[in-house]
């Protein structure tokens, strides 16, 4: 028998609603609470605070990727790195010693660019959730994840986006408006296609 990476087992419709929840509520805070939303936007590129935790999680996630076995739940996310499994042991000690250097050295734009590798890592659960699953309206996720990596690896590489990014969306009321009402209908169809067409996915 085959062995299933956790991500492969995730079913579609659960990854439908809780992309749909996230969808939904990023958007219907833009939406209802625009002057508070735009000002987070605004300071979040900046915010070393939140950067740091960010990258907490966004390291602790790659760390459990190459996590080694024996460690119960915290070995369920390890994964087969072919060729490269020889080096998940250096990986291990370098993850925490990277998060330690980051936080030190970089300063500017380290949410963003947390952010980018939260986006990255975000993407592989979601593509995998809906693999091959039969329903076309599936593709309203990988679409979605598609779009989030392109998003994640300007944010590493080029942090400088996401602010300027912003700004061009934070400069007319329409912009804004277009933006977040376009996320909320998404999401409104993430969910509508995961109670309709994916529960048995």
């Amino acid at each position: 028998m085959l062995f299933k990476h956790a991500y492969e087992t995730i079913p579609l419709f659960y990854a439908g609603i809780a992309l749909a929840i996230w969808l939904i509520g990023l958007h219907a805070w833009f939406v209802f609470k625009p002057s508070e939303a735009q000002a987070f936007l605004k300071k979040f590129p900046r915010n070393a605070f939140l950067g740091q935790i960010l990258l907490g999680l966004g390291l602790g996630w790659f760390w459990l990727l190459i996590a080694p076995s024996g460690l119960g739940k915290l070995s369920s996310l390890a994964m087969n790195l072919g060729e490269f499994n020889n080096i998940k042991p250096m990986l291990r000690i370098a993850i925490p010693i990277l998060l330690v250097l980051l936080v030190i050295s970089v300063k500017d734009f380290l949410a963003v660019r947390a952010l980018g590798l939260l986006g990255l890592l975000a993407a592989s659960p979601l593509l995998e959730a809906a693999f091959l699953k039969d329903p076309a309206t599936r593709l309203l996720i990988p679409i979605y994840a598609y779009s989030m990596l392109t998003a994640s690896l300007f944010f590493v590489g080029m942090p400088y986006l996401f602010r300027d990014g912003v700004t061009w969306i934070c400069e007319q009321p329409r912009r804004w408006q277009f933006a977040s009402i376009a996320g909320l209908v998404y999401g409104a169809a993430v969910l509508i296609c995961s109670v309709l067409y994916w529960r048995n996915y």
